[in-house]
């Protein structure tokens, strides 16, 4: 099957999903893309569209920086599956795209297609950048101009050489990462760490374990140093996240009603609210002790005004799920903190 006759395909089973939306195919180019023409309610427009089985945050970004400036025409992405954070990068960026999952956004002069999809993507990856594999992701956004070693990067994460070779695998295949040399002299380096930190952010999922805690205390500042001073009293390796850690860090004009800690996974979680102070409650509760079955939600954590928080991107995936203003803290302290 030659290239026009897979991207038809791949049409055919993307259009499906878009009722009325017809997307022609005419010519393919040398740079694998497309030129075609879109039709919808009457409105004609030629476009140049890209083809991906599966498209996520790194692939939206490529896709963005690729096209940039050097089209005379709109650009849309075509695809078997896209991530929630791949659409929204394309759609900031003026970047139509359509999935056969039913998900599109296309605007042109005279022409706006918007339809969300019913099913989640079920996306397949190589190796998941959470766990272990997003201790890896998180030290090279750390280290943004470091040149690494498999074996240096294993050391330092306390990864397995074989874990840390596949995420740069794929990190290189996905164009986030470079390299250089050969053998036992080969190097790496983040080269998009923007949207390395995209990647990560979308893929990180633990399953939460929550104990919910009151401690008395004054205001909010005061309730996360004396819980991190008890903890840290008792032996219990933790860290500040949420809006309480980003408190300290980057101030932003907004309420702090609970503060969120991640604990390690060794501490009983019925003895948290004790050995923080407090008590154990179900409601009216200020505090929730965060744990998984490991700690790497801890890795990297650093001390500030006498207390331990998370790591800065560890505070950014952990603000985006915040439902009480967690996309705009975290939009803030990317932009204040993180710089990218």
């Amino acid at each position: 099957m030659n290239q026009m006759q897979a991207t038809e395909a791949a049409l055919a089973r993307v259009l499906d999903a878009v009722p009325g939306l017809s997307l022609t195919a005419e010519t393919a180019r040398a740079d694998d893309g497309v030129d075609g023409v879109l039709e919808f309610a009457g409105t004609r427009e030629r476009v140049a569209f890209q083809v991906k089985s599966r498209a996520n945050a790194a692939t939206a970004w490529q896709l963005v920086r690729e096209t940039a400036g050097r089209l005379d025409r709109p650009v849309v992405l075509v695809a078997g599956e896209s991530t929630a954070d791949a659409r929204r990068i394309l759609r900031e960026h003026g970047v139509g795209f359509l999935d056969s999952l039913g998900n599109a956004h296309i605007e042109l002069p005279g022409l706006l297609v918007h339809v969300e999809g019913s099913r989640p993507a079920a996306y397949a990856r190589p190796v998941r950048l959470s766990g272990k594999a997003g201790v890896v992701a998180q030290d090279l956004l750390l280290h943004e101009g470091r040149r690494w070693q498999v074996q240096d990067l294993a050391e330092e994460t306390r990864v397995s050489d074989g874990l840390v070779h596949r995420v740069l695998v794929r990190l290189e295949a996905e164009n986030l990462v470079a390299s250089d040399g050969t053998g036992n002299r080969r190097y790496r380096y983040v080269t998009d760490p923007s949207a390395l930190l995209d990647v990560w952010a979308e893929e990180d999922r633990h399953r939460v374990e929550r104990t919910r805690a009151f401690v008395l205390a004054q205001g909010p500042r005061q309730l996360a140093v004396e819980v991190s001073r008890s903890l840290a009293a008792r032996g219990l390796d933790h860290a500040m996240t949420g809006a309480a850690a980003a408190s300290f860090i980057v101030p932003f004009i907004t309420a702090v009603p609970v503060a969120e800690i991640w604990v390690t996974a060794g501490a009983s979680p019925n003895r948290l609210p004790d050995a923080a102070g407090g008590e154990l409650a179900e409601t009216g509760y200020n505090v929730v002790f965060l744990q998984v079955r490991d700690d790497t939600p801890l890795a990297f954590r650093e001390q500030a005004a006498g207390l331990w928080l998370v790591n800065r991107f560890r505070l950014y995936a952990d603000l985006r799920r915040d439902p009480r203003r967690g996309q705009e803290q975290a939009a803030h302290l990317r932009r204040e903190v993180i710089g990218f």
